[in-house]
């Protein structure tokens, strides 16, 4: 808050597997509690497969209840769409922004009434953008078969290092291309080979 965050995307506890909603709940109300700043606004970060810790809507009620000023959205990246109409339709009308982790799903979220998609979508090249702008036009449905080739791009490598590897490259900003360990870089045919599939297809990023 100190450093002027608009916001965190909070990941449950997740070294131990099995743990209840009772003290999942604790946890996130104990962090909102201590950082005792009205600015907090915290998002809550739904990824079982990596975390195999789920945020479940009863965890999410209890929270929005306790706390409707700092729990202000959530990022759902389980990939179960059926999942994420859930969190929709049980809490989008009351104002909790729902992102969903994969553009793949970026159309469905936004026509039922979701914000956005992130990670590759919030990369912001124009076609994304112009999907969010435009989710209620007759090209929609275009821009949404464009996202999802580029996708189908990046996952057929390890994903965060072509991430950062097409950042660096459509930045023209090397810095970008760093990744920490245990990620590795790609090699430089398989960055390459992204490159110029993704120049192929049109890809291209903001200023």
């Amino acid at each position: 808050m100190k450093l002027g965050c608009a916001g965190v995307l909070m990941l449950p506890p997740f070294y131990y597997k099995g743990v209840s909603d009772e003290g999942l709940y604790r946890n996130f109300s104990e962090v909102i509690q201590r950082v005792g700043d009205d600015r907090l606004r915290l998002y809550l970060y739904h990824i079982p497969p990596v975390a195999q810790v789920p945020i479940t809507l009863g965890l999410i009620e209890r929270l929005l209840n306790a706390y409707p000023q700092h729990v202000v959205g959530i990022k759902d990246s389980s990939g179960v769409w059926n999942h994420t109409q859930a969190v929709l339709d049980a809490f989008a009308d009351s104002g909790f922004d729902v992102f969903v982790g994969s553009e793949v799903f970026l159309l469905q979220n936004l026509r039922a009434g979701g914000v956005a998609a992130s990670r590759r979508a919030l990369m912001s090249t124009h076609t994304h953008r112009r999907g969010v702008r435009s989710w209620q036009s007759a090209e929609a449905q275009t821009l949404q078969a464009k996202a999802d080739s580029v996708r189908k791009v990046l996952q057929s490598v390890p994903m965060l290092p072509a991430l950062k590897a097409v950042i660096a490259h459509f930045a023209d900003d090397s810095a970008w291309a760093t990744v920490r360990p245990p990620l590795v870089e790609l090699s430089a045919q398989a960055r390459a080979d992204v490159i110029v599939t993704l120049t192929g297809l049109g890809f291209d990023m903001p200023d």
